[in-house]
């Protein structure tokens, strides 16, 4: 990893082994990683275009799903929520919606047909209230993202030619680099999302399961993207879930009910403190004062901050399946 200021200089750079031996850190593009995903289930086992509009009960207990094309659907096992951040599962029981933060940020995949020059690094820029970062997921693509503060979410634009337009003007006069990787960003890899999260407190919140309904990944636990940790934790979620329930199916005498709430519990400790952490951990990095930016660069980054002891959260212990 390697940290600059906004005038491209070096304040700190450093391997990730060199801080902490146990540690690995790949970035993989999210279409690959999903269709991956898809490609071990069987055919046709994933309808697509199939988002949800409603979701209730019968009078028997069976759970009702209404899609926006009018399909409805009665479901008499398990429903999973993992339908993001807006998720209209999570609001039928009974969560509320999710917080925005007060910054905003513009992410894209900068394309090398012949092959992107960049080293195999996550490189990250700060500025006041404005930060960067860009790393490769590909011999061809390299992932970025400018994070900049906004008292509101603002407008929503989907024109790409704006998007960019906006995102390269925020970092004008930092490294060029920077610049040249949203410039060969293709348009349809090009967004602005206002970042949010939710807050889950102990004996607060509701419950992550309803009878046979459970929620996993954003749907429950949407928290920001500053320790990159959202997708990894939705991943995790599925690891335990998948784990009580074969548990509970396997015995013989275990309910899908009883094997949903012992997932939630067995999630909390995780997935609580880190949203938490990943929302102060955005809040420090979105500094606008000068001197308290002065001092992170010359100060915390280079002499303070050792980086071994913050990515503890990254490990996570899973038994074979």
């Amino acid at each position: 990893m390697v940290i600059k200021s906004e005038d491209g200089r070096e304040l700190r750079s450093f391997r990730f082994k060199d801080e902490d031996d146990s540690q690995e850190v790949r970035a993989v593009e999210r279409r690959i990683l999903l269709e991956t995903f898809a490609d071990q289930l069987p055919p046709e086992a994933i309808r697509f275009s199939s988002k949800l509009a409603k979701i209730g009960r019968s009078e028997n207990g069976e759970t009702l799903l209404e899609l926006v094309d009018g399909t409805r659907l009665s479901a008499k096992q398990i429903v999973i929520g993992c339908d993001g951040v807006r998720s209209p599962v999570a609001k039928w029981m009974g969560f509320s919606e999710p917080k925005y933060v007060g910054h905003c940020a513009f992410r894209g995949l900068g394309f090398y047909p012949d092959g992107q020059p960049y080293e195999p690094r996550v490189s990250y820029v700060y500025g006041k209230g404005l930060r960067a970062g860009y790393v490769p997921v590909s011999p061809t693509k390299v992932y970025w993202f400018v994070c900049f503060n906004s008292p509101s979410p603002g407008p929503k634009i989907t024109d790409p030619s704006i998007l960019k337009n906006q995102s390269q003007e925020l970092v004008r006069n930092w490294p060029s680099e920077l610049l040249n990787i949203i410039d060969r960003t293709p348009d349809d890899t090009i967004i602005r999302t206002p970042l949010v999260d939710r807050w889950l407190w102990p004996a607060v919140s509701p419950s992550a399961s309803s009878g046979s309904v459970v929620l996993v990944g954003d749907a429950w636990h949407p928290m920001t993207p500053n320790l990159g940790q959202g997708a990894c934790c939705a991943l995790e979620d599925a690891v335990v879930l998948a784990k009580k329930l074969a548990d509970a199916i396997n015995s013989g005498n275990g309910s899908v009910e009883g094997a949903l709430k012992s997932y939630e519990s067995e999630r909390w400790p995780r997935i609580f403190p880190l949203t938490i952490r990943a929302n102060l951990v955005g809040s420090l990095l979105q500094w606008e004062n000068p001197v308290v930016c002065s001092v992170r660069n010359n100060v915390v980054i280079p002499k303070l901050i050792r980086i071994g002891p913050m990515l503890e959260h990254t490990n996570f212990a899973c038994e074979r399946l």
